[in-house]
Formats: C-alpha cells, structure tokens, sequence
C-alpha cells in the first residue's frame, strides 16, 4: 500500500507543474516555434490542444490526490490508536484500577472529548487564516508594484518580493499554530489525566473526519474550476469566476488544512504519551498545586498564540502588515 499511497499522492503536484512548466515557458510567444518544431521533431503542434490535455489530466490529479489523502491521514490515527490506548494502560496499571473514568459521565473525560474536537477546528481555521492572508498580502503587493497591462513577465526583484510575501505568512502562520499545539497539549494533560485521554481520543477522531472532508471538499471546488475550463469552456465567464473564488477555498483545504491534521495527530499523541506521564510523576511527588499553576501558565501561553493565530493573521485593509 505504501508505494501505491506514494505515487497517486505524487501524480497531483506532477501534473499541477506540468501545466505551471507550461505556461511559464512562454513557448506560444516564441518566433517560429511551429516551423522549428515541426523541422526538429516531425510534429504538428497545437497549443490550445496541448492546454486542454494539461488542464484535464491537471483535474485527474486532484482526484488522485483526495484518494490518497484519507490513507495518509488513517495511518496517523492508527498509530495515535496506539498511543493512546498505551496511555490508558498506563493511567488504570493494565485495566486493573480508575477503568470507571473512562466514561462520559466522568466529567473530565467529557470534556476532553470537547476540548480536542475544538482544538481540530481551530486549527483548520487558523491555518486556512494564514494561507488567506498571504494570498490577499501577494496581490496587494502585485497591484501596486507591479506593472500588469502589456507585460509579459514580472522583474526577478518583484518575482522574489511576492515568494519573500508568500514565506512570510506561511512561516508566522506556522510559528503560531506550533507554539499553540504544543503549550495546548501540555497544559491539557497537566489539567487532569483522563481530561486528556478524552483530549487525544477527540483529536484523533475529529481529525481523521475533518481532513477526509477538507481533502475531498478542496478537491471538489478545484476540479469544479476545471469542469468550466475544460467541459463546458466557459472560460472568463461570471460562471468561471464564480468556481475560481470556491478554489480559493478549496486550495488551502486539500493542501493545506487537511495534509497538516496528519502531523498534528501525531505530534499531539506521541509528545503527549510523555506529558502526561510527567504530569502524573509531578502530581504523585509534589501535589496537585503545582502541576494546576503549570496547566494555566501552559494554557495562557497557548491561548494567546490561539488569538494571534487568529486576530494577529487578519487581513487589514486600513495598513499592509
């Protein structure tokens, strides 16, 4: 399954570039390109032909793409499976002792199972916020910059500019979720033990869901996109607007969102299998009143990356960031 899962997983971005290499050759403007072509190689070439191919097999590799993502994803969980339940063997000394608060009417363990269905949310939100912002930050740079009526290509200076925009947001983008995952995770498994099994069995099952749906989604508006482009031809039409504006949203859900809940699941389950034991050893020798300060600082930590993952990635139209 490995390979197989590789290579359909591959076969997108293959073809996404092979439509980019494409147009950014620029082959259509070069003089005589035809007649060379057809001396050097003994081919007719026809460019709007070759344009429908790539836009159409550029469709066949979003598909691909969505199959492979739920795999992926199913690996991350079961493995988090596995982590778990080595946490729940460790809390109840093999099945033997506190097996009755692992139950919906031990309230901490409820609302663990809230809490990590809240945390896959968030995170959905806050990473489509920054790819968001970059995108709006690139344009806004492109249209005051860069010069667009008559030209055929932008400098390498502005060229660089918008890849710096780009890095930019991706990186705080990052910064934030990370610092945020990471202080969330500690200070939810020093709060109380089994609040975090229920906190990692929730992640695990809200993000397996929630990155087969954003990856299938995504995958839904781009070859929606590509239906008007290739099928019906409707090209620069309200119509062709319309499923270009649903791509923005599709976009950052298959290659963004959905890819990065695979990381997260792991991250949270395989770094929290040892906070949690650190937090029960602090419990046991020094008291609970030590490792409830270290939940809140932890908490008020990861709470203000949560804001600025948010409010801080906002677009504003009055300033440029």
């Amino acid at each position: 399954m490995g390979p197989v899962t590789i290579a359909v997983d591959s076969y997108g971005p293959v073809t996404d570039n092979a439509q980019s290499v494409y147009e950014l050759s620029l082959i259509e403007q070069v003089p005589n390109v035809v007649g060379e072509i057809k001396k050097d190689f003994n081919m007719s070439v026809n460019f709007e032909r070759a344009k429908h191919l790539l836009e159409a097999n550029d469709g066949a590799g979003n598909t691909f793409k969505a199959t492979a993502k739920p795999v992926l994803i199913g690996t991350a969980v079961v493995g988090a499976t596995t982590m778990i339940f080595s946490i729940i063997m460790a809390l109840t000394s093999g099945l033997t002792e506190n097996v009755d608060k692992l139950s919906l009417l031990h309230a901490p363990f409820f609302l663990g199972l809230i809490t990590g269905g809240a945390m896959i949310y968030w995170f959905t939100g806050a990473s489509t916020q920054a790819v968001t912002t970059g995108a709006y930050r690139a344009v806004e740079f492109i249209k005051a910059n860069i010069k667009l009526e008559g030209v055929v290509k932008a400098s390498v200076a502005d060229s660089k500019k918008v890849v710096e925009i780009c890095t930019k947001y991706a990186q705080k983008g990052m910064l934030n979720i990370f610092i945020a995952v990471f202080f969330g995770t500690l200070a939810f498994a020093f709060v109380e033990p089994f609040f975090f099994v229920g906190y990692l069995i929730s992640i695990a099952i809200f993000g397996l869901y929630q990155a087969i749906f954003m990856a299938n989604a995504g995958a839904a508006w781009d070859n929606a996109k590509k239906i008007v482009e290739v099928e019906m031809k409707q090209k620069g039409t309200p119509l062709h607007d319309a499923t270009v504006i649903g791509d923005t949203v599709g976009d950052p859900f298959k290659d963004t969102s959905s890819v990065a809940l695979n990381p997260v699941i792991k991250f949270t389950t395989l770094f929290g299998l040892l906070a949690v034991e650190l937090a029960v050893t602090l419990t046991r020798e020094q008291g609970s009143t030590i490792s409830n300060a270290l939940a809140l600082a932890f908490f008020l930590v990861s709470f203000f990356f949560v804001y600025r993952s948010f409010y801080g990635m906002r677009i504003r139209s009055d300033k440029a960031e």
